[in-house]
């Protein structure tokens, strides 16, 4: 999970691109970047490890210069990384390209191995982003053109699609030429594009979720479909074209569980739509399998199940009450390496209200369940702040199976869910019961907004890989990468923040 955003504009994007990294800041916390391109062709980059704020700073803002440019908030898939793997990346040749990347291509070794032997390319890190970038560069190089147009770069993109399997959307800038953008052929990770016009002019960005173009005056156009390349050129003419041969709309239904912003849509979904109808339909199935319950109040743990949990109250018609705030200059502990840390930050992150909690039959409604030790703190905490009984409920089904598609889910012994049932789960968490949202539930609630969509891309619930590649040597490698003595272990060079083209 990382956020991306591009930019064609007709005066300085600077502003624009570090408004829309900090909107999409909830996608990724280990690292950001941005980079600018002037119109005589020189590229000015910032990036490094950090939020946004903490990496562009004004004295970079100053240097960043040029009307188009893009930029990139990232979380990586298997530990946070060093310096050297934040985005976006850089290859000289040709033309000068930089590029950003949301998902995991599950073929990276392989098409690294590749790029090596066969086209002479070097790789600097371990990113699979740095990998996407050389394929396309390669494939734009071939074309042995000094000058490109739409039809050279949309056959460069076709030729990403035949040898790129996984889920990726990305966007890219080709110095002097214009921004490209393009989705996996199954469409699993978001990307949407918009126009906004300046003085009879048109300017426009494309974005991870929606909620940045609102935020800065861009009107949607479209989200940018499964295995279909955008080019904006420099001079800030649309063009588009299907590249891929065989495509599929199957979005990653966890986005609107957890990933995405409440007030975005994805392939025309609303997410806060979804999480108040998973509310609502959670609510049914606690009338259902506790006609008699006992709860006297229902609170979200902060802040991404709050709307599945009011419209659950109101559904039961018991009060909803905050019993918990939320610090929120902690990072999502979803993310963090270790299960102390996770621990730990869970108890700085989050305060209890004793007034709210005490004698009182509380119901905890969470987006999802992971690996269980966060929401055992916090039942802990609920019991120590005076509740009689805690119930908790996930408005997401159980989570059995690690991710591969960009999410950073925990190998699968870590899941607290992989080879335990309901009430095994509960007791492990210490809740009184526990409650689960129904995949099939989950599923109508997502379609309700778009019955065009046959098929969510659900491997997390399921074990069923959408790609049909996955087998279980993949698997097993990564269990190897993604457990916490792996991420305890961290990067053996943490960098330094990288500064290139005259930016400090």
């Amino acid at each position: 999970m990382c956020g991306i955003v591009g930019i064609v504009a007709r005066g300085s994007v600077n502003q624009d691109i570090y408004d829309a990294l900090t909107a999409l800041q909830h996608r990724g916390q280990d690292a950001s970047g941005i980079v600018t391109c002037e119109k005589d062709g020189k590229l000015h980059l910032r990036k490094a490890l950090g939020l946004v704020r903490d990496v562009v700073r004004t004295r970079h803002m100053y240097r960043l210069k040029g009307h188009m440019g893009m930029g990139h908030v990232r979380y990586g898939t298997a530990g946070t990384g060093g310096e050297e793997e934040a985005q976006p990346f850089y290859v000289n040749s040709p033309y000068g390209i930089t590029l950003a990347h949301n998902g995991n291509l599950t073929n990276a070794e392989a098409l690294a191995d590749e790029l090596f032997r066969t086209e002479q390319r070097h790789l600097n890190t371990h990113s699979d982003s740095e990998v996407l970038l050389n394929v396309f560069a390669h494939e734009l190089q071939s074309l042995k053109k000094v000058h490109v147009g739409p039809e050279d770069v949309f056959k460069a993109v076709s030729a990403v699609y035949r040898r790129c399997r996984g889920a990726y959307a990305a966007v890219a800038m080709i110095t002097g030429h214009g921004i490209v953008a393009f989705r996996d052929p199954r469409g699993i990770r978001p990307l949407v594009y918009g126009v906004r016009d300046n003085a009879g002019k048109k300017e426009y960005m494309v974005s991870s979720e929606t909620v940045v173009l609102d935020a800065l005056g861009f009107k949607v156009l479209d989200d940018v479909q499964p295995g279909e390349g955008i080019f904006i050129t420099e001079e800030g003419e649309l063009h588009k074209q299907q590249c891929a041969e065989k495509v599929s709309l199957n979005p990653c239904i966890f986005e609107f569980v957890y990933l995405a912003r409440p007030d975005s849509f994805i392939d025309k979904i609303s997410v806060y739509k979804v999480r108040l109808r998973l509310g609502e339909h959670l609510a049914d199935k606690i009338l259902t399998e506790h006609p008699n319950h006992d709860i006297d109040v229902v609170m979200p743990i902060p802040d991404t199940s709050r709307t599945a949990a009011a419209s659950l109250a109101i559904r039961l018609g018991v009060k909803f009450r905050e019993g918990f705030i939320k610090n929120r200059y902690i990072g999502r502990t979803f993310i963090m390496s270790g299960q102390k840390e996770r621990c730990k930050s869970v108890r700085n992150k989050l305060n209890a209200i004793p007034l709210e909690f005490k004698d009182k039959n509380v119901l905890l409604v969470d987006d999802s369940i992971v690996r269980g030790t966060t929401c055992k703190e916090i039942i802990q905490m609920a019991r120590k702040a005076g509740a009689k009984k805690v119930y908790f409920a996930s408005a997401a089904p159980a989570v059995r199976y690690p991710n591969v598609y960009g999410i950073d889910m925990p190998s699968a012994s870590e899941l607290i869910a992989h080879d335990r049932d309901v009430g095994n789960i509960g007791n492990f968490i210490g809740a009184d019961w526990l409650i689960y949202q129904d995949l099939n539930v989950l599923v109508e609630a997502c379609q309700e907004g778009n019955d065009h969509i046959k098929r969510f891309e659900d491997s997390v619930f399921t074990g069923d890989y959408i790609t049909g590649d996955i087998d279980k040597k993949y698997l097993d490698h990564l269990e190897t990468l993604r457990n916490d003595a792996a991420r305890q272990k961290g990067s053996p060079d943490q960098g330094t923040p990288i500064d290139l083209f005259n930016v400090d």
